[in-house]
């Protein structure tokens, strides 16, 4: 179940990405970063009430609220990079740069992959970097402010899932409840900032909790994912969503594949086979 668990996170992410993306081109990134958080954290509590925990310790709720730091950040810098037109320097650097910084703290907490779990994990990198559209001429002129986006979401993104894989089953979701708690308490000052621009229609506003609600449900399937196999596959697994807003710009807004995004697909789907089996 930990693989299929890990990638139905992936499909949601993706779904969620493709989602606040097109909503990132109408309303301003503060807005649709801070109320997805507030949309997540009423799934979140909801998912924990539906899910009983045997015992909630304290040290899970810290470890998700460190998760929820991490996935503030993530978001902030993500929608900020996107918000300048960089999404093919973006999204590559935060995807790639947080699964490697994920991998290798997972080895170093003392994850021991098989050798095709390794390969698997080896073709993720430029898989998802390929997909993505790897800083293609069309992004030179936005390359230094988008990279430094992308790195700084990637740290996020990396704090994010390593600390949510930390906290024990025995707390069921509730550390996916406190991550949206810290969450929205560290978008919190930026949104008063931008209390200005934060205003929308009441159906871009039911969108942005919908992207947030959507995002959480990907965190509650990748903390049973991380619960029943290694941090490192669980990781590259989830982290493959990067693939589906591709696919779904393909057949939904009929936008054109490039070949270097199709050898990126070809590779996520070799990898999702050999994290499968190894």
């Amino acid at each position: 179940m930990g693989p299929l668990l890990a990638l139905a996170s992936a499909v949601t992410y993706g779904i969620v990405d493709f989602g606040g993306g097109l909503l990132s081109r109408r309303v301003h990134f503060a807005a649709v970063t801070f109320l997805g958080q507030l949309g997540g954290l009423v799934l979140a509590c909801v998912a924990a009430l539906l899910l009983p925990a045997d015992s909630v310790r304290s040290v899970d709720l810290l470890w998700g609220a460190l998760s929820g730091v991490g996935s503030a950040s993530a978001m902030h810098f993500l929608n900020r990079g996107l918000s300048h037109g960089a999404m093919s320097v973006v999204v590559p650097v935060s995807a790639v740069t947080g699964v490697a910084l994920s991998v290798l703290c997972g080895v170093l907490l003392g994850d021991r992959p098989e050798f095709l779990a390794w390969v698997g994990i080896a073709v993720t990198v430029p898989a998802l970097w390929l997909v993505s559209g790897g800083m293609d001429s069309g992004a030179v002129g936005s390359v230094g402010s988008g990279a430094a986006d992308g790195l700084l979401a990637s740290v996020g993104v990396g704090v994010q899932y390593i600390a949510l894989a930390q906290a024990g089953a025995s707390s069921g979701l509730w550390p996916v409840a406190a991550g949206r708690v810290a969450a929205v308490l560290v978008l919190l000052p930026g949104a008063a900032r931008h209390a200005g621009r934060l205003r929308m229609t009441p159906a871009s506003l039911v969108q942005a909790l919908l992207v947030g609600a959507g995002a959480a449900l990907g965190l509650v399937l990748y903390l049973l994912a991380a619960q029943r196999q290694m941090l490192a596959v669980a990781v590259v697994l989830a982290s493959l969503y990067p693939a589906l807003p591709v696919v779904l710009g393909l057949a939904l807004l009929h936008e054109k594949i490039t070949p270097r995004q199709t050898a990126g697909l070809l590779g996520a789907a070799a990898a999702t086979v050999l994290l499968t089996i190894g």
